[in-house]
């Protein structure tokens, strides 16, 4: 117990100098029930008859245009832009999955890779990358690499100065040693994003590293008796829409100062690869909107008939666990899969602390204990879906950067359901009888860490 307290004022500390907050939802600009609904191609914005046929078409398969007009609508106003119609949207389950599509697209790399992560593990799957992205490089693709300081702090310098000299060009974001820190050290601002960009046309986001902790399939046994599944959400985005992620890795890279980069075609023209509306989402201290918490915020207060929410560190702030109450009060079949057991102990007492309200409301809780749950993911009514490194918790909607591909498509929805469903299954249900008869020691920890949750 005493180093959980430390730890939490160690926290406490780290958030002395940051004057970030999130925004109160009155402020907060909302869609007008009658707001014109705008999506973008490749081209630019769609005349009125051409947003028709995709209304249209999505309506066949998700059977309410005015759910459809409502989520894209709640989008513009969110992220202040269109969504960007005429992509394809590949769900990836879990690390082998999605390490595998991510080689296969390095490997057909001809012009560039840009890799952003903030671990970057010295072990088995690192030097899997590292070894495929040198030998990319040394064929004439151009790699450029962005890696977290914090998040990176176990892997050696010689590991990086291995790619350095293989010509990747590496950029360590704010670097936590203060002869490398570019003017303010700011330890508590990281960048929490996972994004591979391969030649400007394919691109990949959501919560996970590169680190051998995810080379084991959730769905099947650990590598190891001493060792964990990881359950965790990628996805894989190709069509006009992989010009924003693009977007947001070069931003950063700008921001972060990097060393010039090649001059390569990094916004080739892009082809319709499918049919699901994306917008991507970055979000950083920098700026002080929030949209990645605004996003999440907007969507528990406009969802019209289910939430299904996965997130690894559940520690939301009272305005979002209001938003969810609320919604399960209005009929709204809210759901949460949460870990049973996480790396981080205090942040799992922190979010169970706030079950008694949740449940009380209506909201139904599962947690899943058979392995670690690390996805950040939400699929609601059916059509609207997010994935990608945004934790329901203070750190990240305030100190982080952070980044979600937002989805708007049926069949995605679906497939993201039974993602949840097959969750929910390994899971086990948090009855109100349940929680109300838990043991005393468990509520002593929760009262511990709520007295944090801001912090965390």
């Amino acid at each position: 117990m005493l180093k959980i307290v430390i730890l939490a004022l160690i926290y406490s500390l780290s958030f002395s100098g940051c004057t970030g907050s999130l925004p109160a939802y009155s402020g907060i600009k909302q869609p007008a029930e009658a707001q014109k609904v705008t999506i973008e191609n490749a081209k630019g914005e769609l005349p009125p008859h051409q947003v028709k046929t995709i209304l249209d078409r999505m309506k066949h398969r998700a059977g309410d245009t005015e759910i459809l007009k409502s989520h894209i609508s709640l989008m513009e106003a969110t992220s202040g832009q269109p969504l960007v119609a005429g992509n394809r949207a590949t769900l990836l389950v879990d690390g082998p999955a999605t390490y595998a599509s991510m080689i296969q697209a390095i490997e057909q790399a001809r012009d560039h890779i840009n890799l952003e992560t903030y671990i970057f593990e010295e072990d088995e799957q690192g030097a899997r990358f590292a070894d495929v992205l040198l030998r990319k490089q040394a064929g004439g693709v151009h790699v450029n690499l962005i890696y977290d300081s914090v998040g990176s702090k176990r892997t050696s310098k010689a590991f990086f100065e291995r790619l350095k000299k293989g010509g990747v060009n590496v950029l360590e974001f704010n670097p936590i040693d203060p002869l490398k820190a570019k003017g303010k050290l700011l330890t508590t601002h990281r960048d929490h994003r996972k994004l591979l960009v391969i030649d400007g046309a394919v691109a990949f986001t959501g919560g996970i590293n590169i680190s051998a902790e995810y080379s084991s399939s959730s769905s099947g046994p650990p590598k190891g008796e001493k060792e964990h599944t990881w359950r965790d959400t990628h996805v894989r985005i190709e069509g006009p829409a992989v010009a924003q992620f693009q977007r947001l890795f070069l931003e950063t890279w700008q921001t972060q100062k990097g060393p010039p980069l090649a001059q390569r075609n990094y916004f080739p023209p892009l082809k319709e690869a499918g049919k699901e509306l994306v917008r991507a989402i970055g979000s950083t201290p920098l700026n002080k909107d929030r949209v990645t918490y605004v996003m999440y915020l907007s969507m528990a207060k406009h969802a019209k008939y289910t939430i299904y929410l996965v997130n690894a560190y559940f520690v939301p702030d009272n305005q979002f666990l209001d938003a969810l109450k609320d919604a399960a009060r209005r009929g709204v079949d809210v759901r949460l899969v949460l870990p049973g057991k996480s790396d981080h102990r205090l942040v799992l007492y922190a979010g169970r602390a706030q079950y008694g309200g949740l449940l009380k409301a209506g909201v139904k809780i599962y947690e899943r204990a058979d392995t670690i749950i690390h996805a950040k993911t939400a699929v609601v009514d059916g059509i609207w879906s997010t994935i990608g490194s945004t934790n329901l918790e203070t750190w990240s909607f305030v100190l982080n950067d952070e980044i979600n591909a937002i989805i708007i498509g049926p069949e995605l929805a679906r497939q993201m359901e039974e993602l949840f469903q097959a969750d929910v299954e390994k899971s086990k249900e948090i009855t109100p009888e349940e929680w109300s008869s838990r043991p005393i020691s468990s509520r002593l920890w929760e009262t511990v860490a709520r007295l944090f949750s801001p912090l965390l």
